[in-house]
């Protein structure tokens, strides 16, 4: 188990520096002035705990940037992107929603 929980990580540590399939709500899209900034500070999150990180996967974290909480969270989906997929499988396609806390 600790051995998949370490593999789902890596990937998502991977994934957030590839700026793939990031989604950014109204709040952020409107609120926030440096996104390219933003998606740099998400892709060296490195700050997680058990707080924030209850499974050891690296699929959420919180930050604050430009005076502003920011939530992002990792999905895992299918091809399709309409039903959730195993996060080891190869068909995984993971999308990563960026919100402000206001906005949960």
């Amino acid at each position: 188990m600790e051995t998949q929980v370490g593999d789902i990580a890596k990937l998502n540590d991977r994934f957030r520096g590839m700026c793939l399939n990031v989604y950014y709500t109204s709040g952020v899209r409107d609120g926030i002035i440096d996104l390219i900034e933003l998606s740099r500070k998400i892709e060296s999150f490195s700050k997680f705990t058990e707080d924030n990180d209850p499974y050891g996967e690296h699929d959420f974290g919180s930050l604050m940037f430009e005076g502003k909480k920011v939530f992002w969270k990792i999905d895992y989906y299918d091809k399709e992107l309409k039903y959730w997929c195993d996060p080891l499988s190869p068909d995984c396609n993971r999308t990563l929603t960026v919100m402000l806390a206001e906005e949960y």
